[in-house]
């Protein structure tokens, strides 16, 4: 007589207890290059193992586990990618994703994860430098060669809902990190010019990029913290992608103040954020994002509309509009200084 496994219904707490095998799985697989590997017809085992430089076993215990996790399907002993992973982890794909586990599973990011019981009980990280808001954290060099492909969608976005801005318009890039927000309205509006902010080190590289892409006649780079540097006067706009968040309300309404003043009337700010639902608990990702922010800074969070909306008014910007920016999880905020 044969026994029938039954299918057992999924576990929340088991799968939860397993998640940090499915990351470590994801990163080898993209390490070993495996969905492209798929892509280019390499679609069973045995010819995994060769395209990938790995053991048999491996490679098909591997792909197994991405077929649960529901990235690749399997039918008669061969893999095929899924529509999301063809588009996000086949290297070839212009939306690539891969390179982003440099900065997303980094070992500066997931050892803010090990002591996640004391960041609850004090309300903040438990690393000693500050966590990821340290000054020139390496991080935001993992983040600033990895996270390009992420950005490419908001940084659009962005550039389109300003342009067109006025000719000779002067705009500031707070974080520019990639300098992917600041190379999309370079492009959008010819006579523009944009003053980037962030560390030296990281600097550095967006110079290096927005070299690559033949923009370095409209663009400067102003090193420091956002906080203390001297911003100037004059522009027409500042982009603020993915750094209030790292921050509490109060300082993030004095960083606002400041961004106020160096804006001219009329001028128009742009933030980039994960901004979940009232109830802080949907959409997934943007509610979630608290969690990353309670391991990795001090006082950091995933703020809602309404709450941008009154640290925004409080610093005394107005005509507030909000953008989702589907498929990504991130949402454009836009105000206005009166």
């Amino acid at each position: 007589m044969t026994q029938t496994v039954q299918q057992q219904p999924t576990s929340v707490v088991f799968d939860t207890f397993f998640g940090h095998q499915k990351t470590a799985a994801l990163k080898a697989a993209i390490e070993l290059d495996l969905f492209t590997a798929i892509a280019e017809g390499y679609d069973t085992a045995p010819r995994l193992a060769e395209r990938c430089r790995a053991a048999e076993r491996g490679v098909r215990i591997l792909a197994d586990g991405m077929t649960v996790i529901g990235l690749l399907t399997k039918k008669d002993q061969t893999y095929q990618l899924t529509q999301e992973s063809a588009m996000l982890l086949d290297a070839r794909s212009p939306a690539y994703m891969g390179k982003a586990a440099d900065f997303l599973v980094s070992p500066d990011l997931m050892r803010a994860y090990d002591h996640m019981t004391e960041a609850v009980r004090r309300g903040g990280t438990t690393l000693n430098d500050g966590g990821t808001i340290a000054p020139e954290h390496p991080a935001w060099i993992a983040f600033a060669t990895s996270m390009r492909a992420f950005a490419a969608l908001p940084a659009q976005a962005a550039a389109r809902h300003l342009s067109p801005l006025p000719g000779g318009a002067r705009v500031l890039d707070i974080a520019a990190s990639h300098g992917e927000y600041g190379m999309s309205i370079l492009r959008s509006n010819p006579q523009a010019r944009v003053v980037a902010v962030d560390w030296a080190n990281v600097l550095k590289l967006t110079r290096q990029f927005v070299a690559e892409a033949g923009l370095a006649d409209r663009w400067e780079a102003l090193p420091g913290s956002a906080f203390d540097v001297d911003l100037g006067t004059g522009y027409d706009a500042a982009l603020v992608p993915n750094f209030v968040h790292h921050f509490e309300p109060e300082r993030i309404v004095a960083f606002y103040r400041r961004l106020h003043a160096a804006l001219n009337p009329g001028g128009r700010v742009a933030l980039l954020e994960f901004v979940p639902n009232e109830d802080r608990v949907s959409p997934p990702i943007p509610a979630s994002f608290s969690m990353t922010m309670l391991a990795t800074t001090a006082q950091g969070d995933a703020y809602t509309e309404k709450q941008h909306q009154a640290m925004l008014a409080e610093a005394g910007f107005n005509r507030v509009e909000v953008h989702p920016i589907p498929p990504t999880p991130q949402t454009l905020i836009l105000a206005s200084r009166p």
